[in-house]
């Protein structure tokens, strides 16, 4: 069953990292440890381990879906002998029963021949980044195959997103006209535009979505995973929240923290924060992994030139100017980041397809970028993103703050900080959430994945290992040194240290470092 809809009227931060590599590490497991603080507590060392994980007792429905997940999701086949399946399974609208009546939720399960069939699984959710399965896709692509040796991995989508139940609720004018920031808008007021388009786009959603309109935050995704373990009639499941899947991870620790057996949060969205520090903590982000693209393609001598970022950054002016036709500036950002916060394990090998893409824009051929933007749209700017990703949010910005941010961010973060900022209206007319209650209790160590160049969440970890603290959670931060999102798909070294936490739910060194 699908959601359909009648048409309804209406400063930079630059880290370069020498030598870095975007592509999955085979290099030694702990580059940089914290060494041990004299008179520290060796406490944790004696505590016991928390319950496993287990194998489901039950299972779903699953049907063999490799070919059709990886074209869904835009990418190449992963290894040999990768499966790729999917399921569906109800949920509950609201498992409070406040409305009734059920959605239907999909799930992509991959395994390897090598993966050991009575191994427990791992429940992967990366929010409304993009959709679960995507993600799931992205981390098969490469050789970076140390979790999905050792275990098979359950993407599972959040409602409106991916495989789940579709969401189609805003007409196409408004949805293109969000996606553009509003640039085409008669009168050139992109604040204005932006802030009518928000208006239009929430009553269309919402009139469409009534009487559920209220259940596509975060406790709600984390109550689809908890029926998950229930169709599975497990008593602990392990969770990988990536991004904005962290925040689900954190409610289903708030909610059914006895379940869990594992949690990891990679690349985690800040929590606790408002929507501007949670925006320029992502565009800071952004712009350190553009930098960090510029010298590898510079290294390799690209089309993009001896500047590539002067070149990435001119071009987004050109669309800003109108000097790409219909192509707009925000798209331009929406295909170099999405591009750059790819969860394929292969962006390495991808770096000369993305610059010429660009350079060939840069002269006047818009075939390749206007392929790029296709295709990252489809994956990040979907009806049900814009659904959850708005509910999610904190209160927006009032337009005369966004006014005065997108000056501000245009010179501090020349590649993206403008159209960054022009974005955060998307949401500005959506009723804002009231804030989730406060994690109080989590006995369970957490492993928390972070990446020093981050294009989609930036670095974000310190505000979410404060809240897992508060609550009494042990936790260890390993930081990637490269570039893209998450961790967990670029990186064989947080991939074993991954793999160990699952293993016995011991944490690595708190502070250790992975090369890139």
């Amino acid at each position: 069953m699908r959601w359909t809809r009648a048409v309804v009227p209406a400063s930079a931060l630059l880290i370069m990292i020498a030598g870095c590599g975007a592509g999955p590490s085979d290099r030694p497991h702990v580059a940089v440890e914290r060494p041990p603080v004299p008179g520290e507590s060796t406490a944790s060392a004696q505590v016991p381990p928390p319950p496993a994980a287990e194998v489901p007792t039950k299972d779903l429905p699953w049907r063999e879906c490799t070919r059709e997940t990886f074209d869904m999701a835009g990418m190449g086949p992963g290894p040999a002998g990768l499966v790729l399946e999917c399921a569906d399974f109800s949920t509950p609208i609201d498992s409070a029963g406040t409305v009734l009546g059920n959605f239907r939720t999909g799930a992509v399960r991959a395994r390897l021949p090598q993966t050991p069939p009575d191994a427990a699984p791992v429940v992967l959710t990366s929010g409304v980044d993009r959709s679960s399965g995507a993600t799931l896709a992205g981390l098969a692509t490469g050789p970076a195959s140390a979790l999905l040796t050792a275990h098979p991995l359950v993407a599972v989508d959040r409602r409106g997103i991916g495989t789940s139940q579709a969401i189609d609720c805003l007409p196409a004018d408004i949805r293109s006209g969000l996606q553009d920031n509003a640039q085409f808008t008669p009168g050139g007021d992109a604040v204005t535009g932006m802030s009518d388009l928000s208006r239009n786009g929430t009553i269309s959603c919402r009139d469409f979505l009534q009487p559920y309109d209220g259940t596509f935050d975060a406790a709600h995704a984390a109550d689809d995973i908890e029926q998950l373990r229930r169709e599975w009639n497990v008593d602990h499941i392990a969770v990988l929240g990536t991004g904005s899947g962290a925040l689900v991870g954190l409610e289903y620790a708030r909610k059914y923290g006895d379940r869990l057996a594992r949690l990891v949060l990679d690349s985690p969205t800040p929590v606790g924060v408002d929507t501007v520090t949670r925006t320029e903590t992502a565009v800071q982000g952004a712009e350190a992994a553009l930098s960090a693209f510029a010298q590898q393609c510079a290294g390799i001598s690209c089309s993009l030139g001896p500047d590539p970022r002067a070149a990435v950054t001119a071009l987004i002016q050109k669309a800003a100017d109108g000097q790409l036709g219909d192509i707009s500036a925000n798209a331009v950002r929406t295909a170099v980041i999405g591009f750059l916060g790819s969860p394929r394990a292969d962006q390495t090998g991808r770096i000369g397809a993305l610059a010429d893409a660009l350079s060939a824009a840069g002269r006047g051929d818009l075939g390749g970028l206007q392929a790029l933007i296709d295709q990252q749209e489809a994956a990040t700017a979907t009806d049900g993103q814009f659904v959850n990703g708005c509910t999610d949010l904190p209160q927006t910005p009032p337009a005369p703050q966004v006014t005065d941010l997108a000056g501000i961010w245009a010179q501090k973060y020349p590649a993206f900080g403008r159209a960054t900022a022009l974005s955060m209206l998307a949401c500005s007319a959506w009723p804002v959430t009231e804030a989730p209650a406060a994690l109080e209790k989590l006995e369970l160590p957490v492993l928390v994945l972070t990446g020093v160049a981050d294009p989609v969440t930036g670095v974000a970890q310190a505000s979410v290992t404060g809240a897992l603290g508060a609550a009494g959670a042990r936790t260890s931060t390993m930081t990637w040194q490269g570039w893209g999102h998450p961790v967990s798909a670029h990186s064989g070294c947080a991939q074993t240290a991954l793999v160990a936490y699952l293993k016995d739910g011991r944490l690595p060194g708190d502070g250790t470092a992975c090369p890139a």
